[in-house]
């Protein structure tokens, strides 16, 4: 089913002038020490394993003498300006841990430990190729989920925080069979949601491994979060079941639990009440969104094929014209943004000049 469903390899798309001035106007861009490809200049690796002694599909890698140090230096000045104001007083209190290489998916990212020596509390970056279809989904995430993102961008590199929690596929195995009932149900609450925000965004495969589940804990219960760490298929495949979560196998489980957890009305109760909040925050942050989709109607983050069948797949689910009309994937959003405005207090729709 997943195979069919998604394209073999989504290509790299370039960041355009109009999206490189974006990215400086919400100081996402900024000069960084060392490069993606810097990274790559390698000399060895060994597989990495889980506590359940699985390969991960990441290896760490290992550099000669000579590069080590200078590298190690620059990814500490990396995560001073991705987490702090890029001051260098706290280096010698930096270790960089581990390097680590994913084999698996497109992006092939770095992931970057870091650990303070004086309390041995540590956290992750991830340094990664530039793609505009990536950067797109990490500011519509940032501006339309519950959940602030932090990146940064200096010519064909990207630099990601790391996002906390538990992978789903490992929670669903591990964790959700001791969760109590009430706690069955909010988890399946929050997955329908979470699958609503990834339709009207177009934020796709979101199969269990591209998210996480995060538990808090609040007085004398968890309240469980999901939250996307994947931003590699945003508004790029043609079919629409691509942005919808329930349609992977891999989601199998929690939806054998919605099932049994919730009623239909329930499940379209969570459904408006997802769009709602996500029309107040279009409202409420709209003239970022209308700079978003603005660059976005000028760029190419997918082919023709997939435009045509997306926008057509839309408008037969909708009958909203506006979606048949789309020529890009810019305008898809718009559509699909100006769709939930309309049915949220007839608000005014988005006007990109």
């Amino acid at each position: 089913m997943t195979k069919k469903l998604m394209s073999k390899k989504k290509p790299l798309f370039p960041i355009s002038k109009d999206l490189d001035e974006y990215l400086g106007l919400y100081n996402r861009k900024i000069i960084i020490p060392i490069f993606y490809e810097d990274l790559k200049r390698f000399s060895g690796s060994v597989s990495v394993y889980n506590n359940k002694d699985i390969n991960t599909l990441w290896v760490r890698v290992f550099y000669s003498d000579s590069e080590r140090k200078e590298i190690d230096y620059c990814l500490k000045q990396v995560y001073n300006l991705l987490h702090s104001d890029g001051n260098e007083a706290n280096m010698k209190f930096l270790n960089v841990d581990a390097i680590d290489y994913c084999t698996f998916g497109n992006s092939k990212p770095f992931r970057i430990k870091i650990r303070n020596i004086l309390n041995d509390n540590f956290t992750y970056f991830y340094v990664k190729k530039a793609d505009a279809s990536r950067v797109y989904g990490l500011e519509l995430e940032h501006i339309l989920s519950p959940n602030n993102l932090n990146f940064l961008i200096f010519q064909n590199t990207l630099i990601e925080e790391h996002i906390a929690g538990i992978p789903g596929d490992e929670f669903f195995e591990d964790f959700l069979p001791n969760c109590k009932p009430s706690e069955k149900s909010q988890i399946a609450k929050e997955f329908v949601k979470f699958n609503e925000r990834c339709m009207i965004r177009l934020l796709g495969d979101m199969r269990s491994y591209n998210y996480v589940i995060i538990p808090t804990h609040d007085f004398d219960q968890v309240i469980y979060k999901i939250r996307a760490i994947d931003f590699d298929q945003q508004s790029f495949e043609g079919k629409l079941k691509v942005y919808r979560p329930q349609f992977f196998k891999e989601n199998r489980m929690i939806m054998d639990l919605i099932k049994e957890k919730l009623e239909k009305n329930s499940v379209n109760q969570y459904k408006i009440e997802e769009r709602s909040i996500i029309a107040k925050r279009i409202l409420s942050s709209e003239n970022r969104i209308k700079r978003v989709i603005k660059c976005m109607l000028k760029d190419k983050i997918s082919s023709t094929e997939n435009i045509k069948l997306l926008s057509s797949q839309i408008y037969s689910l909708t009958r909203d014209k506006s979606f048949k009309n789309s020529s890009n994937m810019g305008e898809i959003i718009k559509a699909s943004f100006n769709y939930i405005l309309r049915n949220y207090e007839n608000h005014e729709m988005l006007s990109v000049d």
